[in-house]
């Protein structure tokens, strides 16, 4: 027969207890004793009755606990383990309520903590209404006053959103199966813009289906944000916790979502004038810089007709004074061609000058002993050249 160490039997017994479903989830009602309180903010406790008891350990948060006294009689809900440190049965509280409340309350108290651990109350999640819907979807009775309600209300403030109808129960056993169906088939509408889940007033057991897990699953579900207005202004349900608005009315669910078209309208006269009044103010202020600007380009344009006057003034007075200068220059020209004419070898032989080259390489003979007894030469005069014979050089 094998040995079990106490941590395999320990642990085995937690198993088993916490497998258990009774023991998972289950309500167990007594008398408080040995209450204590620790710095962490955690409750332990004993419930007993006549002839028995039962340890219990409440963790943060711990809802209700600050209720909790010796001697007082409470509800408490929880689950069933074992503490394997000590071997100690244990009862894990969530949620403790005062003895003589009603199962539906304690059940009602009981899911509202379920929810909120998950996260289906949380506002973060919680999303914006539009501005201007386009479709809305309600879930309600088709037969009920609230329904001709919503369409009154949305006739007169903004007749151009258009009504879904998802019809289903709001009271009775088959309202809850009935609203998670008319979710279910919303979500099937990818056109909504907003849901409303409405009803009238009631009791507690009337306004129940509206305390359903599943409906509230249904709503936290839901592709379009959901506004709730289940009952009157003091009824609150779940579903107003998990829906992402709470309105009083079924009336007031209509009015929040959609505009009023009044206040459009004077919303858009009021832009209108403001609009006007910002351009005009713009358009003077743009035209008394356009007069600014003229004037500056007036007042800096160059004279052009006496600037024109100016450059024709210069225009003869440099005509004229290159006229002057040109004739100048041509006496001087003239003066000039007179000095190099008489220079010239030809004005020298017009004069009666003649010059002597020798025939054999055409140099210039300018001395008598550059030649010699019959060395042929030429002589140049003004009209030509006359062939000649030197008989001797001897002066």
């Amino acid at each position: 027969m094998p040995v079990y160490s106490v941590s395999q039997v320990t642990r085995y017994l937690r198993d088993i207890l916490e497998a258990d479903a009774l023991l998972g989830d289950l309500w167990v009602r007594g008398e408080v004793s040995n209450l204590s309180h620790s710095v962490a903010g955690h409750y332990y406790f004993t419930l007993k009755d006549a002839t028995n008891q039962i340890r219990c350990v409440m963790f943060r948060p711990a809802y209700g606990g600050e209720n909790l006294t010796d001697g007082g009689a409470f509800a408490a809900h929880g689950r069933v383990s074992l503490y394997e440190v000590r071997g100690d049965l244990q009862l894990y509280v969530d949620l403790v309520q005062p003895e003589g409340v009603g199962e539906r309350h304690l059940e009602l108290e009981r899911l509202k903590v379920k929810l909120e651990a998950e996260g289906l109350f949380q506002v973060s999640r919680k999303r914006p209404l539009p501005e201007f819907p386009k479709r809305i979807g309600v879930a309600t009775s088709p037969t009920g006053s609230v329904w001709h309600d919503i369409q009154n209300v949305i006739q007169r403030r903004f007749p151009l959103v258009e009504l879904a109808l998802a019809p289903t129960p709001v009271q009775g056993d088959s309202a809850a199966a009935g609203i998670v169906d008319a979710f279910e088939a919303m979500n099937r509408e990818d056109d909504l813009d907003v849901v409303i889940l409405a009803r009238g007033g009631g009791s507690l057991e009337e306004l129940w289906p509206f305390n359903e897990e599943a409906v509230a699953r249904a709503i936290y579900s839901s592709q379009a944000p959901v506004v709730s207005a289940v009952g009157h202004e003091t009824d609150f349900t779940i579903a107003d916790m998990v829906a992402d608005f709470r309105a009083p009315t079924p009336s007031a669910a209509a009015e929040l979502a959609v505009p009023d078209s009044d206040e459009l309208q004077e919303r858009i006269l009021f832009h209108r004038r403001n609009l006007f009044q910002q351009i005009s103010g713009e358009l003077a202020a743009r035209s008394q810089d356009l007069d600014q600007a003229v004037w500056r380009i007036k007042r800096n344009t160059p004279d052009v007709p006496s600037w024109r006057q100016r450059v024709d003034d210069l225009s003869h007075a440099y005509g004229r004074a290159l006229e002057s200068y040109m004739a100048v220059k041509g006496e001087r020209i003239k003066a000039l061609e007179s000095r190099l004419a008489s220079l010239s070898p030809d004005g020298v032989l017009a004069r009666g000058y003649a010059v002597v080259q020798r025939r054999d390489n055409s140099a210039l003979v300018t001395s008598v002993s550059q030649v010699t007894s019959g060395d042929d030469i030429e002589i140049r005069v003004k009209d030509g050249s006359i062939p000649a014979r030197t008989l001797s050089n001897n002066p």
